[in-house]
């Protein structure tokens, strides 16, 4: 297939753009390998230098990637899990079901967590100012990686105060049956919004870790995500008046695996 001359776009544009088309298209598939450099080169009419550019476009924007001794291959699209208000009811966690784990599962989607720290830590100056607590306090983080269909999708760490959680499984590695909010719950806690902030979207920070844990294909933006949970202690004598953050949630999401779905009444 010859470069057309006349076209503005350069030789591994024209390339990329055209693979681009056929994956696209179905031409090739998910798990599917690509026509190696030197078949594309001589299809072309290209150096490899031309190709290997056209297909690091293509890497860059995570439809294909590289395996090693093997070639390169369409990206196979991992499990999307389509997250919705309804996954915080009391009526999952009454069913022992956590809040991302409800969603998986009702998309017939398996879902697990490890704990990646259990600790006490000084309180980030973001994370003290919204537990109320001075900075650099002593606050139990809950760092985990979660999987949906053993592809991790998630690194996400809680923040709580001490007296919050003592004696609860939230500073285990299980926290059992529907997760930290109903542990909040068995211990007299009442639970009564919840604020969620999405964004902004962004590609993983080299400087740390993202990449590997999430295990992301080059191209593959994180969504960074914060909660905020609120209530009170009637257990202590406290009322709705007394209401507070009582967990502050920051994550950092695998972009090509959750969809974010809201429905609500309009007031």
């Amino acid at each position: 297939m010859p470069i057309d001359s006349t076209d503005p776009r350069s030789p591994s544009v024209q390339i990329a753009d055209h693979l681009r088309e056929e994956i696209v298209g179905g031409v090739y598939g998910p798990g599917d390998k690509i026509p190696s450099e030197r078949e594309l080169s001589d299809e072309w009419d290209v150096s490899p230098q031309t190709i290997r550019q056209a297909i690091a476009i293509l890497k860059n924007e995570g439809l294909v990637e590289g395996q090693p001794g093997r070639g390169v291959f369409v990206r196979t699209q991992p499990p999307l899990i389509r997250l919705g208000t309804e996954r915080f009811s009391r009526a999952y966690r009454a069913a022992g079901k956590s809040a991302q784990q409800a969603d998986a599962e009702a998309a017939g989607l398996s879902f697990r967590q490890e704990a990646l720290e259990l600790a006490d830590v000084p309180a980030p100056a973001d994370v003290a100012e919204l537990l109320a607590v001075a900075a650099g306090a002593t606050v139990f983080k809950r760092y985990r990686r979660e999987f949906v269909d053993e592809k991790p999708n998630q690194l996400a760490a809680s923040y709580y105060r001490l007296e919050d959680v003592e004696g609860t499984a939230i500073r285990e590695t299980k926290t059992g049956p529907g997760g930290s909010m109903a542990r909040l719950e068995d211990v007299g806690f009442v639970l009564t919004e919840i604020y969620e902030e999405w964004g902004p979207s962004r590609m993983p920070n080299p400087r740390t870790q993202e990449r590997r844990l999430l295990q992301l294909s080059k191209g593959v933006p994180v969504a960074q995500v914060e909660r905020r949970l609120y209530g009170y202690r009637a257990s202590a004598g406290e009322t709705e008046a007394d209401e507070r953050v009582l967990e502050v949630f920051q994550s950092i999401i695998n972009g090509a695996m959750i969809k974010f779905t809201h429905r609500f009444r309009i007031q």
